[in-house]
């Protein structure tokens, strides 16, 4: 991971485009898996632009839920999402310090969070904090570093040409077996696991192309690169990815994690 740079996510629109489609593709999957009864209350922890809350109130009609996002611009785009009387409540939180009082909902989820947050097992013991006995905490992240994030073709022709792609602060706890440690240590039960492949087509590989390109991550990294070496770039991940002007469809994996809180 590059020291210098910064993940921060600040414009919602760009967002949607690179993620927030994703998101959606992994949540519907894991929201099924979940198999959450209607009429709960969630607070969904880093929710971003808004793109899975929308899928959260879509199949699992809550009662309500409290969507925080430390990037005011995220909040600001996801407000706009739901039609008005949506049963959410948007506003700027720390993952670390959730606004909610101990015991105040049924369910608290992660989508594309947990390796974003400096202290894993804080964020892990804030979700425990603020949900019932018995409720449910559960998250899903892309699976880094066996290379299921939507941008690692990319980030493996990188590589090669010698630049090391810019990881979340907290990578290491993308894989399953350190998911799986971060909620038995935090003393949840009945702890499970499961991976989420996705797939997502795009109108071609300039398509594709981008989309990553608004990435905060990339822009930073071709930044760095001369235009003959972003040429070169783009040329070897076409021919990874076998683009051409017709449809690319890219697969992704995401590792997902739930638990309850002993009753």
């Amino acid at each position: 991971m590059s020291e210098e740079a910064q993940i921060r996510f600040d414009d919602g629109a760009s967002y949607e485009r690179l993620m927030g489609r994703w998101s959606r593709l992994a949540g519907v999957q894991f929201l099924d898996w979940l198999a959450a009864p209607a009429g709960r209350h969630w607070v969904d922890v880093g929710c971003g632009n808004g793109a899975f809350t929308e899928l959260l109130v879509e199949r699992c009609a809550p009662a309500g839920v409290h969507a925080f996002d430390p990037a005011p611009a995220q909040i600001a785009y996801a407000s706009q999402r739901l039609a008005p009387g949506a049963p959410v409540n948007w506003a700027e939180g720390n993952a670390m310090a959730l606004p909610l009082a101990d015991a105040s909902c049924d369910a608290a989820t992660m989508a594309l969070v947990l390796f974003f947050v400096p202290e894993p097992a804080r964020g892990v013991a804030e979700m425990l904090r603020v949900v019932r006995p018995g409720g449910l905490v559960a998250a899903y992240h892309w699976d880094m570093l066996a290379g299921g994030y939507p941008l690692a073709p990319i980030g493996a022709e990188m590589k090669k040409l010698g630049h090391e792609s810019v990881m979340p602060p907290s990578v290491q706890v993308s894989t399953l077996e350190a998911t799986t440690a971060l909620w038995q240590d935090a003393g949840l039960q009945d702890v499970q696991t499961r991976q989420i492949t996705v797939q997502r087509t795009f109108d071609n590989f300039d398509d594709y192309w981008d989309s990553a390109a608004s990435s905060n991550t990339l822009r930073a990294m071709f930044a760095k690169l001369s235009a003959e070496e972003q040429a070169t770039l783009k040329a070897m991940v076409r021919g990874r990815l076998d683009g051409s002007d017709a449809p690319l469809t890219v697969s992704a994996r995401a590792n997902a994690v739930k638990g309850l809180k002993p009753a």
